[in-house]
């Protein structure tokens, strides 16, 4: 028993030294899963630096909208006089959002006009258009104090606002408080690459998984399967040797990566082990995906381009290009098929909810189930391959 576990161990370590010596992994295991995961970032990420654009007079009620706005929590204010410019900057992504402010917004308010903002986004920036609404409310709510004031007073809403404004500094009349109720889409406090980190993880380690179902088949192939089953090692040893390998290459680009975001981007990734505890199960999903696909192609080149297909196919579902949050109804229920969906949510708890190992319990033990499904059709196919010498 204890050489059958030794034997099982060297198979995948042996398999682990010869995924670090190809050198051709170096660039898809080390530097871009963290080149996407920068991107990813600068697209969903949260409160890592919010640019919005404006265009708006120089009229005193325009730049209390911009000042309102910039009191914002992280949200940087760039002021452009040409509308179409702004638009066009929103339109290549220098900016997160933009809003344009109509001339003579004073006067159209004397008028009696409920004159609108136009706000402008593309992508991620839609989701600060609370953002901006919330800037608007307070303009608002000093333009409806100062109207009433107007109307008792008989002064013009210019004057009005003087005497709000006054009013608000010397501490008179009545204080209003805003409060937050619930969380934003990606959650309470999310820094700029949380919202990557997580789904990028899920996503290389099983690619990563997926794609070493080459190397299992290439033993198959060199006979370096048959020769071990010539001597006196048995199937179930040879079996349990070769998941433990693609086990172990899945769980390695896991923690690189976790620890490579760590510190290059200082991404806290939550209670340490419900972190861990993810990474263990869905490695071993991904290991299993692996070993099933080793046992049902013959070829190794078959094997690698069908593993990127399904790997970058599954991530799709399973919300690893985009954010689960932007799936609508249907394709949230067509994800829930889909291991990766079971992780992105898990991770997405730990890193940006604040949830701990209890709370991803129930993502864990789906996991479990996909993995022992996974294992089992694999073990079994793989057994059949090795004593029918293919």
């Amino acid at each position: 028993m204890g050489r059958g576990v030794a034997k099982a161990l060297a198979i995948a370590r042996t398999n682990l030294t010869r995924f670090l010596r190809d050198r051709s992994n170096y660039f898809f295991v080390f530097l871009f899963p963290i080149g996407l995961i920068l991107i990813f970032g600068l697209t969903f990420g949260g409160e890592g630096g919010v640019t919005v654009g404006v265009s708006a007079g120089q009229e005193p009620l325009a730049q209390r909208f911009v000042a309102a706005l910039e009191a914002r929590p992280g949200v940087a204010v760039k002021l452009y006089s040409d509308e179409d410019e702004l638009r066009d900057r929103v339109e290549r992504g220098d900016l997160t959002a933009g809003v344009v402010v109509p001339p003579g917004l004073q006067a159209r308010l004397e008028a009696g006009e409920v004159p609108q903002l136009a706000f402008m986004a593309s992508g991620a920036g839609a989701q600060y258009q609370m953002l901006v609404a919330s800037a608007l409310d307070e303009v608002a709510e000093s333009l409806r104090a100062a109207r009433l004031v107007a109307s008792r007073t008989g002064s013009t809403l210019a004057d009005a606002l003087t005497l709000v404004d006054a009013a608000a500094a010397e501490g008179q009349g009545v204080t209003v408080t805003r409060e937050w109720v619930g969380g934003g889409a990606f959650g309470d406090d999310v820094q700029t690459f949380d919202v990557g980190a997580g789904s990028q993880l899920v996503l290389f380690v099983f690619l990563t998984g997926l794609t070493s179902a080459s190397a299992l088949i290439q033993s198959r192939k060199f006979g370096v399967s048959r020769r071990m089953l010539g001597s006196p090692t048995s199937a179930v040893t040879i079996v349990v040797g070769e998941a433990l390998g693609r086990y172990v290459v899945a769980l390695f680009q896991g923690a690189y990566i976790m620890l490579a975001t760590r510190l290059a981007f200082g991404i806290d990734w939550g209670d340490t082990l419900g972190a861990l505890a993810l990474l263990v199960v869905f490695s071993a999903v991904a290991a299993g995906a692996a070993m099933l696909l080793g046992s049902l192609f013959s070829s190794d080149q078959a094997a690698g381009g069908v593993s990127i297909m399904l790997g970058l196919g599954l991530a799709a579902l399973g919300g690893c290009m985009v954010p689960l949050e932007i799936f609508g109804p249907t394709m949230r229920q067509v994800a829930r098929f889909v291991p990766h969906s079971w992780a992105v949510e898990g991770y997405a708890a730990l890193l940006r909810h604040g949830r701990g190992l209890m709370d991803v319990l129930p993502n864990l033990a789906v996991l479990t189930l996909f993995a022992v499904a996974l294992f089992a059709l694999a073990a079994w196919r793989f057994r059949a391959r090795l004593l029918e010498g293919a």
